[in-house]
């Protein structure tokens, strides 16, 4: 098959600027081919679209805001806590770019309306809500998580973060105990079940409530079915252009008696699978307008790309699957589907042709 012809970006044409962190050797090297977006690059010159690399550090943060003010789009893959680095900086220079007029996706608004755990409790009452519960100190949680854990297990999770960190699995292990023995898994990669009692689970928490780290917690209740996997549906702005399915995954328990398998790869699949078509409908013709509508976010302020983890709830008469969402991927959705890189920059297209 002939390859098809790349058009070359006109130069008056507005550019698009991906940003991802990167040292000071990467920025001058300035090469998309050693990026993980090079797929992404390469659409983009086949579309016509001048897309450039802009490396990122808060060392020479002040080099990378005049660049990106020369930009039509920035498209910016930066976790919030990663490495000992924070997006404060960051954050503060994207929220200048955008107002000289300058696109920026995610902003930094529409990440602190979706992209950090307080979506679960402001969305509980939604079709994919669950048993959510916000937790402002330590002493609160030392209140109420007891009484919750009657119930069942619980999950306790940071404000905001990424790979599992500060996600914690709290189950009762004995009801008749005093003090009462807790069975305790943190979600970050290679962490094994804990007993612990409830100060030395507090001790463990407490950095969670200082007030660089968002000053408080997300309890959710323990969805059973997630032995049965996750699924992330993958967006560009409001339309689901993937999926992601993962069997096994951070918080997956292990058999009677032997320990918690390590979690799994995640498969992806294009948009039109089969068995995802009712959670495609729901997102596309309600859910994602609910979502915006209760956050606060417009069309125009959602992603161009970003994800939601759902969970499998437990069934509901007259639902053909019951969805529960986890949480809400929008600083750095990468790696993603292979569907979604045409939607993205079909997206991106559209927009440089309107200014």
């Amino acid at each position: 098959m002939m390859a098809l012809p790349i058009e070359e970006p006109t130069l008056s044409r507005p550019s698009v600027a991906l940003l991802y962190p990167g040292d000071r050797a990467m920025r001058d090297r300035c090469d998309p081919a050693e990026s993980r977006f090079a797929v992404l690059f390469e659409a983009c010159a086949r579309a016509g679209i001048k897309a450039v690399p802009a490396v990122y550090n808060d060392t020479f943060a002040e080099e990378v805001e005049t660049q990106l003010r020369d930009c039509g789009i920035v498209l910016a893959w930066c976790n919030p806590i990663e490495g000992g680095r924070r997006r404060d900086q960051l954050d503060a220079m994207l929220r200048r770019v955008a107002d000289s007029g300058v696109v920026v996706s995610a902003h930094p608004e529409t990440i602190l309306k979706l992209g950090t755990k307080d979506v679960l409790v402001h969305t509980r009452e939604l079709p994919f809500g669950s048993d959510v519960h916000r937790i402002d100190s330590l002493r609160q949680l030392e209140q109420e998580l007891p009484e919750r854990l009657q119930r069942g297990a619980r999950v306790l999770k940071q404000y905001r973060g990424h790979s599992g960190i500060g996600v914690w699995r709290v189950e009762q292990a004995d009801r008749d105990g005093k003090p009462a023995r807790l069975r305790v898994r943190h979600a970050q990669r290679g962490s094994d079940e804990a007993m612990m009692d409830v100060p030395t689970l507090l001790a463990a928490l407490a950095p969670y409530f200082e007030p660089e780290n968002g000053g408080h917690m997300i309890d959710q209740a323990w969805q059973p079915r997630l032995v049965e996997g996750m699924v992330r549906a993958y967006l560009v702005q409001d339309r689901v252009e993937g999926f992601g399915l993962q069997s096994v995954n951070a918080l997956h328990p292990g058999a009677r008696g032997e320990p918690a398998p390590q979690a799994g790869p995640r498969l992806y699949h294009a948009a039109d699978l089969p068995q995802l078509r009712y959670l495609k409908e729901r997102l596309e013709t309600e859910w994602i307008e609910l979502l915006r509508a209760r956050v606060g976010v417009s069309r125009e302020q959602l992603p161009y790309l970003w994800d939601c983890d759902f969970m499998f709830g437990e069934p509901a008469d007259g639902i053909a699957e019951r969805y529960v969402l986890c949480e809400i991927n929008v600083s750095s959705v990468s790696p993603f589907p292979s569907s979604a890189i045409q939607p993205l920059v079909s997206a991106v297209q559209r927009h440089l042709e309107r200014i």
